[in-house]
């Protein structure tokens, strides 16, 4: 395989190249290193933002200041050059913004074997407004931001064009980028490539990674502003505007991460649990495809070992793990070693970390003659995260902090982006609150939260508190970071930990989907109180010989033994190399064969179909107590062998079960009687599945059962 093309908005690779502003810009870095490690071609494409993400300070009152400094790339521990064309001068892309041309130059960064490039506009020949446009990651207009995401996905386009890098597999993580596909399609018409033609190209070589679990998540621009960014631009694609709009158009708008699903192939949640509450968010735009068969996978995020494992940790490891265990970080006997390392070395490793992480901070905490049980909670300051559900009960908590001889201290750290009113509130009521006289000492929070605050804290608190509404946490790998050190998450069992728990590495609040958010977070409160009150203090602080928590080190053992292998990049990258890089490579070069005969022939089908589906009608459906089905259909001018007849009904789990029914009889020109029966349905009264029969368009060319997204139902 030749490259494979990863284009992310934000890369979190260390804090000397602040260009990420949290979970997704880490996974993206952490995604980069693991390819360098695993020798996997990947070619990564971004923004080189000259002032980074904000740099916070927070004042005696709370309130969050955005500080905006150049960026210094000669500090950058990768490095950074600016790319030349052959005559040594920078190399210019030329990307097209409301009828005008802006120019930017980019960067490549080298990880390893892998290179990331980095486009900016601070070029001398553009306007001083377009010399801006890189200035600073997730911007609040609008115009800014759409003008920032035309250069991630064509400007990214054209410089690997430029490059001469030729991706086989082009990876878009999170809609940001999904412009991409927009140029890719134009490339190919300025070829002479029918639009259709070279939709199916560009979908067959295309992987799509949706991060964000709510509507409110995806970026939407108006009709209008499309219009005005790309009103030159859509006749190039060699179709109609309305035919280019239809690719992302929802609700009178445009949608980036509609535009990501109807031009890719394959499309991923960061978790099992994300990939079914993203099945249901598709839903609304696939209403007549049944939740539990709407094509999104899942590929469960993981994190890079090296970039997160604490150095003191990473020398016990050596002394104790076999001698390669870094190169088979995801092979779960590698790690069964660490229940050998006797406590008190794995106990005092931690408390080193745990002392090294309060210098750095300067925090004052309780007189005790221990260093007291730390909790942390660090992540973006957004309302549905409950930074301050624990506050629920303040008299009860400001008892479970200070109880005598077992105090607890919480840690918060975290940005709310620059336009959240709500979550800077979040940041103000923290600081109210840790100047309260009943959390004095015992509430702290760390200002300008980014990568190498993280590692100090990942690696020296004790617990791990992750509090979401659930099911709004697509994955969370904070709580992977602090477990690979040894410290143990309370979690609600949303994202990752649903997979990770297993009821001996850590705690679950075991939280009920509750449509009342109030009632829901009363239970999570009370469960977590329960939790601290019941468990998780009274083992921290039961001391063995040598003051040492062996039970509590127990957990902390079957916490790294447990997840360590199983939630790293290593793993990660793997399952997109095996389930995701090469499926799609082998389906790219297959449509794009014998001048894209597949894709021609595959977009005339899609066209036949659309055009006749209409006229395709279920005019009759019996279902028999037997689990028998009969359904009389008329097909029109689509032939019986492109379509699917199915009985369909609840398995009164949220799931669904499928008998396929066969043509048994043609009762006229295109009208069929269809017929079938299973024993196998997991019901016992089938008049309570709400059976149905549906017909389905299918084609051994699609990549997915339900690649049209349409189906006539009974």
């Amino acid at each position: 395989m030749q490259k494979i093309a990863y284009f992310s908005a934000e890369f979190g690779l260390d804090e000397s190249l602040p260009i990420y502003s949290g979970g997704l810009g880490i996974l993206a870095g952490d995604h980069v290193k693991a390819a360098a490690d695993l020798n996997i071609p990947l070619t990564g494409v971004g923004i080189l933002y000259g002032k980074g993400y904000f740099q916070q300070r927070i004042d005696d009152s709370g309130w969050q200041h955005h500080l905006y400094p150049d960026i210094n790339l000669a500090a950058s521990v990768y490095p950074v050059e600016l790319v030349r064309d052959g005559y040594g001068q920078p190399l210019l892309i030329e990307i097209p913004l409301e009828g005008r041309k802006v120019f930017a130059k980019s960067y490549a960064v080298q990880v390893g074997s892998v290179t990331l490039y980095l486009l900016n506009t601070d070029v001398e020949s553009n306007s001083e407004a377009d010399r801006r446009l890189t200035d600073t990651l997730y911007p609040g207009a609008q115009d800014v931001r759409i003008s920032q995401e035309i250069l991630l996905g064509i400007g990214g386009t054209r410089l690997l064009t430029a490059l001469g890098i030729k991706p086989e597999v082009w990876h878009m993580n999170e809609g940001h980028c999904a412009f991409l596909t927009l140029e890719r399609i134009r490339m190919l018409s300025a070829q002479g490539i029918p639009f259709e033609t070279a939709l199916e190209v560009v979908k067959a070589s295309t992987v799509f990674t949706t991060h964000t679990p709510v509507p409110a998540g995806h970026d939407v621009f108006s009709i209008g502003m499309m219009d005005r960014y790309f009103g030159d631009y859509y006749w190039q694609l060699g179709v109609d505007r309305d035919r280019v709009l239809s690719l992302g158009c929802i609700d009178g708008a445009f949608n980036m991460t509609r535009l990501a699903v109807s031009t890719s192939s394959r499309v991923n949640g960061v978790s099992k649990l994300h990939g079914e509450v993203t099945k249901e968010l598709f839903h609304r735009w696939m209403p007549h495809i049944a939740i539990p068969d709407i094509p999104v996978d899942s590929v469960t995020n993981g994190i890079h070992t090296g970039t997160w494992l604490g150095h003191g940790l990473k020398e016990l490891f050596d002394c104790h793990l076999p001698s390669d265990w870094y190169l088979q970080a995801a092979d779960p006997d590698v790690w069964t070693a660490v229940r050998d390392i006797p406590d008190h070395e794995l106990w005092e490793e931690h408390k080193r970390a745990k002392s090294k992480m309060l210098r750095t901070f300067g925090l004052s905490l309780p007189a005790t003659d221990e260093l007291p049980l730390i909790i942390g909670f660090a992540r973006r300051f957004a309302t549905y995260k409950r930074a301050l559900l624990i506050f629920s009960d303040p008299e009860r908590l400001s008892r479970i902090l200070s109880a005598a001889n077992r105090p607890v201290v919480l840690v918060f750290a975290g940005k709310a982006h620059p336009s959240d009113g709500p979550g800077q509130d979040l940041i103000r009521k923290i600081v109210e609150l840790s100047h309260d006289d009943r959390f004095k000492g015992h509430v702290h929070i760390v200002e300008n939260y980014a990568m190498d605050k993280a590692k100090l804290l990942v690696q020296g608190v004790d617990v791990w508190l992750n509090t979401p509404l659930k099911p709004m946490e697509a994955s969370g790998t904070s709580g992977q970071k602090a477990a690979l050190n040894g410290v143990l998450n309370c979690s609600v069992l949303d994202g990752w930990w649903v997979e990770g728990y297993n009821g001996h590495n850590g705690w679950a609040i075991e939280s009920a989907v509750d449509t009342d958010s109030e009632l829901q977070a009363k239970e999570d409160t009370e469960e977590l109180y329960r939790l601290l009150e019941e468990e998780i203090i009274p083992l921290f602080y039961n001391r063995v010989e040598g003051n040492v928590p062996e039970g509590w080190v127990n957990l902390m053992k079957e916490s790294i033994c447990s997840l360590a292998p199983v939630y790293n990049t290593n793993r990660m990258v793997t399952d997109y190399w095996n389930k995701m890089y090469v499926p799609t490579s082998a389906r790219g070069k297959r449509f794009a064969a014998d001048h894209f005969e597949v894709a021609s022939r595959v977009a005339a089908y899609k066209q036949f179909i659309r055009s006749n589906w209409s006229r395709v009608k279920i005019s009759k459906v019996d279902v028999h107590n037997n689990n028998s089905f009969r359904a009389v259909i008329q097909l029109g001018a689509v032939w019986h062998q492109d379509v699917r007849v199915e009985a369909v009904g609840s398995d009164g789990h949220r799931g669904i079960w499928k008998v396929v029914l066969e043509p048994v009889q043609q009762l006229d020109k295109g009208l069929y009687v269809y017929e079938g029966a299973s024993s196998d349905i997991p019901v016992h009264d089938i008049w309570q599945a709400n059976p149905n029969v549906r017909v389905t368009p299918v084609s051994p060319d699609f990549a997915n059962d339900h690649e049209m997204e349409m189906a006539t139902w009974g």
